[in-house]
């Protein structure tokens, strides 16, 4: 069966052909041979390396029959005739570098634009994992929760940033918030994968949230998880006076703050605990404060309190500032006001958990 010629061969085929028809017309006493030259540059244009070394042979064997055609072998015409030859063999060797250096070039844009699709598909499947667990909060009896998560500005829609809150078997519930390390589909892959142990932990064990952030830390060492995060978990007790406890952990993660209902603001710092990631046996410590109806308490990672040449103390400073005057406003009203002009501006992602004691 005979392959039909690929369209690519038509532009070398038809300068060997319209070179050749053009020397005939001319006549022996013209000699354009050298035309024929152009053959294997074009070929090395379109073509691959093998076709391009064809079309320089066809153009130099042309050109060597030609020259009995033009009469250029004679001793007064020899000397020219071997120059050109000379000449379409260097134009070939000059055609089968130029094609090559052309298939390299391609080859680097081919794999680099195949590493950008796997790239955005790795990261569109994580923004959407993402999407999937940083679900709206539980609703629960005696609660008001409201939750935010901001990306970076100078990252892929996804980070290690994460929070979390769910009811236990025993009528608390917990609240967590957490910082992985990282801003890429890593750290998106290895918070999935904290907020799950995590999860698991709390819903299978009694303990206290330091119980739960040391069980934490130990299975993910047991796993290799190899990386370093911060996280504060919490739980929400509603007690049989009508009050609420609120007890919390922190392993590394900046402290809780509390509003209370009469518009004062505190930071419940507390000496912070070692951030998972380092060592399965490091001790942790609980802490607990009553919570009156209209009490609030924000959870958020560092990317809420982080600004350019300032101190997270100085951050932290501002965040109760800014607290302090919406202290009555709905709680969803807070959120938004409190992150009024960061989405797609700050340094880090931002996540935030608000509980509020229904009043």
């Amino acid at each position: 069966m005979v392959r039909p010629v690929s369209r690519r061969h038509l532009l070398p085929l038809g300068v060997l052909a319209l070179c050749t028809a053009v020397d005939l017309a001319a006549g022996p006493g013209q000699v354009l041979i050298g035309l024929l030259a152009m053959a294997p540059l074009v070929a090395a244009v379109v073509l691959g390396r093998g076709a391009t070394i064809g079309y320089g042979l066809a153009a130099f064997a042309l050109a060597v029959l030609l020259g009995f055609y033009d009469r250029q072998y004679t001793d007064a015409a020899v000397l020219g005739q071997s120059f050109r030859l000379l000449g379409m063999v260097v134009s070939g060797v000059i055609a089968v570098l130029a094609c090559t250096l052309r298939l390299r070039r391609e080859a680097v844009i081919a794999r680099l634009s195949t590493e950008a699709a796997t790239s955005r598909a790795a990261v569109q499947l994580a923004a959407s994992l993402q999407r999937s667990l940083l679900t709206e909060p539980p609703v629960v009896p005696g609660l008001e929760m409201a939750v935010r998560y901001l990306p970076a500005m100078q990252h892929a829609q996804v980070g290690g940033d994460w929070y979390d809150a769910f009811p236990l078997a025993d009528g608390t519930t917990m609240l967590v918030i957490g910082d992985v390390a990282g801003h890429d589909v890593a750290a998106a892959a290895t918070m999935a994968q904290a907020r799950g142990v995590l999860r698991g932990i709390a819903s299978t064990m009694t303990g206290s949230p330091a119980a739960v952030l040391s069980a934490l830390d130990r299975a993910l060492l047991q796993l290799r998880v190899e990386t370093l995060m911060t996280v504060a978990a919490a739980t929400v007790r509603p007690g049989a006076d009508g009050g609420t406890t609120f007890t919390w952990s922190n392993a590394g993660h900046p402290p809780p703050v509390l509003v209370r209902a009469d518009g004062s603001v505190s930071v419940l710092r507390t000496p912070t605990d070692l951030l998972l990631g380092i060592t399965g046996t490091a001790r942790r410590a609980d802490h607990s404060t009553h919570l009156s109806p209209g009490d609030t308490v924000l959870l958020y990672t560092d990317g809420l309190v982080e600004r350019r040449g300032s101190t997270l103390d100085e951050g932290t400073d501002w965040l109760v500032e800014a607290l302090t005057p919406l202290a009555g406003r709905p709680l969803e009203e807070l959120c938004d006001v409190l992150l009024e002009g960061m989405a797609g501006a700050v340094p880090d992602d931002v996540a935030v958990l608000a509980v509020r004691v229904r009043a």
